[in-house]
């Protein structure tokens, strides 16, 4: 079993999302440091682009800040170097988009493209990765190398999928990362709790070996209970770097509090629906 599946196992899961960069990198190891001892069960580690097309504004200006502030691709991987060299166990994704994969070429000159990305996640530990502007349906140019180095794919589904939830469900690996809605990333006050319920039940009946968790817009701990009581775990994003830019100094501290109310949440939505 991946570690990613293994985050899910006999449990519900609570998933934050950090922004590599912002406001710096050596805050960027701090935070998802403060993150894993809080209980986090897999943190995404979002690689700064400058078209975000899945985020909303609390993600792209924190993309923009931390382009600002010089995050790299490869400074993303120095962030999880060091993340690696206190907790080599937490399960890690990075979040980003098809350009940073196709082109990036690490430490050697290799012409074939997403390999070099890759062979650098399995190097550093980076257990998924999670690309939302890679439709489904092309994600065979880029399996094999995620097969080759033993990276988990994140499937997305979102209430558009309809007919291809069957599909993609088939075909997942590690989680499948369930968007609450509509739109772009950024905190919501209302959701459609039946039609996620639907798409959750849809996944489990055609693989019930495969984990589901919900994004997008989630941000109390009322929410997670009710995103996890229908799922298998919350992912919260937009959420956290608002509490970032909200605490100064103290934010390791609002970090830590805010993941264990997070994490204590989702557990009250009871054990793994596997």
């Amino acid at each position: 079993m991946s570690k990613v599946k293994n985050a899910f196992e006999k449990k519900k899961a609570f998933i934050p999302f950090i922004t590599a960069g912002d406001p710096d990198a050596e805050s960027t190891v701090r935070f998802v440091l403060a993150a894993a001892r809080a209980g986090a069960d897999l943190i995404e580690i979002g690689i700064p682009f400058s078209d975000p097309t899945a985020e909303g504004p609390v993600i792209q200006e924190a993309d923009s800040r931390a382009l600002a502030a010089g995050m790299t691709v490869r400074g993303a991987f120095d962030v999880v170097r060091k993340v690696r060299a206190e907790d080599p166990e937490i399960p890690l994704a990075f979040m980003t988009y098809l350009n940073p994969v196709f082109k990036y070429r690490g430490n050697t000159d290799g012409s074939i493209p997403y390999e070099p990305f890759l062979a650098e996640c399995s190097a550093l530990g980076i257990d998924a990765l999670i690309i939302p502007d890679l439709p489904f349906e092309e994600q065979e140019e880029i399996l094999p190398y995620t097969e080759k180095y033993g990276v988990d794919l994140i499937s997305m589904i979102s209430p558009t999928s309809d007919e291809r939830i069957r599909s993609i469900a088939e075909n997942a690996k590690g989680f499948i990362y369930v968007v609450s809605s509509m739109g772009v990333t950024g905190v919501r006050s209302n959701f459609q709790y039946d039609a996620i319920s639907r798409m959750t039940s849809i996944i489990r009946e055609t693989n019930p070996g495969i984990p589901c968790a919900v994004g997008f817009g989630i941000s109390t701990p009322e929410q997670a209970e009710k995103m996890a009581a229908i799922s298998d775990g919350a992912i919260v994003g937009s959420a956290i770097i608002r509490l970032i830019h909200r605490h100064g100094e103290d934010v390791e501290h609002a970090i830590f509090e805010y993941v264990s109310e997070m994490k204590a949440a989702v557990m009250r939505a009871g054990g793994s629906c596997d």
